[in-house]
């Protein structure tokens, strides 16, 4: 046989194996890709969430969420109407247990990795910077704490790397028309947190700054801005015709907690991870300095005017920590340009750090240890957690871990004293709590144990009123006895809830009941107002 014919029967039987039928969709190189490679670490995140979705119990604002579904509206006091239209789809489809409202939060956490990766990919960079930004977004410390509660904050946060993601793309392909999908994006952004409004503040600012200005000559840019407001539109129409609560309630919200110029610095080296704060750095040098990365210093501009706004106004540490995905891709770009030669061992041995960091402040922002194995270990600790959250409660448990305890006592106590009543007063009776989170936990939990409507003055369970309560017996949580003296004539303190890992502010709670009223519900309900 020449060397010819050898050839082409070569040729022949590799072109009848490449036509034998192929099992579709199937190819390994599907499942080895940058892309797959991002998918992993995106469920890494969602199953470490779902893990321990069942630990602990139900969070404070979880419950209150809950409750939202049950009043579907276009806004409530302290947040536009998302996570309540989640909370009542949850109800009707897989039902609200622990495990149920926890599938949200842990698959926006798997997709803010997986963004943070892409977002690093449409940088120009390879596999190492795809996987850095993804892997710094799945050990931040807020997104694992955010990520395993059923709110909008974890939301919020993947809405801004979405939109960040966005524009992106749109500057490197020169596609103006994707200031459409922003919009959109941020539309969304705003009817889930109006933390949104600040990203876009972010984002102008960053525009005029550089010569990513031309977009305002475009019409696009203001047809994406249209849509976004025509989203929020609703909710100030609701927000209207209900007397502007959310900006009673921000009047008095004391939650504005950054601890100062010192507090608010400290706590971003918190929220990120310390391991990832060269790397957000940087991501900063990168868009503002590198020649790869100046068209894209927008976001560089956007975080430092951000940043000193926060600081001005003392916000929460949180309220910055979604712009870090696009920081992380930037810092990931960057590394992996610097390392490309000569340093490629710092690249494996940066990354096992982050890791390994996120690994060991897990436990401190998620419900992973035994409530006891948790105090012995991280109980002292704790105050760093608060001091991430912007919290000053003080117990073993920061709040947002804290909060997760205590409610099943109280109900339990709640349904002792309204079982001990005479069949006459139960008849009558209706719970009056002094905050919102009594109030959901009683309404969302007592269900089994046949408890009569439960009212509060607090957020939004002051527009939903006293419903057909009309006061004549009252079981109050958490009420001071010379508050409730003036609207009773008999006020007999009949419990006291405890709790062991509760916040403190739960623990030792009096439970009284009230009778004889001086006057009707519907005539003091207005000074029972607690907006904040």
């Amino acid at each position: 046989m020449t060397t010819g014919e050898s050839a082409a029967n070569v040729a022949v039987d590799q072109a009848s194996k490449s036509a034998q039928p192929q099992a579709p969709g199937v190819s390994w190189r599907a499942f080895t890709g940058d892309t797959a490679l991002l998918a992993y670490l995106a469920l890494v995140q969602v199953v470490i969430h779902l893990l321990v979705a069942n630990n602990y119990g139900y969070f404070r604002d979880e419950l209150y969420y809950l409750a939202d579904g049950r009043h579907l509206q276009w806004g409530y006091v302290d947040q536009p109407p998302l996570i309540g239209w989640l909370a009542a789809l949850l109800n009707i489809t897989i039902g609200q247990s622990l495990f149920a409202i926890h599938i949200i939060p842990a698959l926006a956490a798997g997709a803010l990795v997986f963004v943070a990766g892409l977002i690093a990919r449409e940088l120009g960079g390879g596999r190492f910077a795809q996987v850095l930004a993804a892997l710094a977004a799945l050990s931040a410390p807020v997104y694992l704490a955010t990520g395993s509660i059923f709110s909008m904050d974890i939301l919020d946060a993947l809405w801004w790397t979405i939109a960040a993601y966005v524009i992106v793309r749109l500057i490197r392909r020169n596609e103006p028309r994707l200031w459409v999908v922003f919009g959109l994006v941020a539309g969304i952004g705003l009817l889930t947190k109006l933390t949104m409004l600040f990203f876009g503040l972010g984002i102008v600012i960053g525009l005029l700054a550089t010569p990513a200005r031309r977009y305002f000559r475009t019409p696009w840019l203001w047809i994406g801005g249209a849509i976004a407001f025509v989203c929020l539109l609703p909710y100030i129409l609701w927000e209207f015709a209900n007397g502007w609560p959310t900006l009673e309630f921000w009047h008095n919200y004391s939650g504005l907690s950054g601890g100062g110029p010192i507090g608010v610095l400290a706590n971003q080296i918190l929220v990120q991870n310390p391991i990832a704060v060269p790397l957000s750095l940087a991501g900063l040098y990168y868009f503002f300095r590198t020649r790869s990365g100046k068209p894209y210093r927008l976001f560089a501009w956007a975080y430092v005017a951000l940043y000193i706004l926060f600081t001005i106004i003392n916000a929460k540490s949180y309220f910055l920590a979604p712009i870090y995905p696009v920081l992380f891709a930037g810092g990931a770009v960057g590394l992996e340009r610097w390392s490309q030669q000569r340093r490629q061992w710092v690249r494996p041995a940066y990354a096992s750090l982050v890791l390994l960091f996120g690994l060991l402040l897990a436990p401190l922002t998620m419900p992973i240890l035994p409530p006891a194995t948790y105090a012995q270990t991280y109980g002292n600790v704790s105050f760093i957690g608060n001091s991430g959250a912007g919290q000053s409660n003080a117990g073993v448990f920061p709040q947002y871990l804290g909060d997760r305890f205590g409610w099943d006592t109280m109900t339990a106590t709640v349904a002792q004293v309204y079982d001990a009543l005479p069949a006459s007063e139960q008849a009558q009776a209706c719970i009056f709590t002094q905050n919102y989170g009594e109030a959901s936990a009683l309404q969302m939990l007592g269900t089994a144990d046949h408890l009569p409507p439960v009212i509060s003055g607090s957020n939004n369970y002051y527009l939903w009123g006293p419903g057909k309560c009309n006061g004549a017996v009252l079981i109050t949580v958490g009420m001071a006895y010379s508050d409730m003296v003036k609207s009773y004539s008999s006020v007999k303190q009949v419990a006291t809830i405890t709790c062991h890992y509760c916040q403190a502010s739960e623990n030792d709670t009096p439970v009284f009941v009230c009778t004889h009223p001086k006057g009707s519900v519907r005539d003091a309900w207005p000074s029972v107002k607690n907006f904040g």
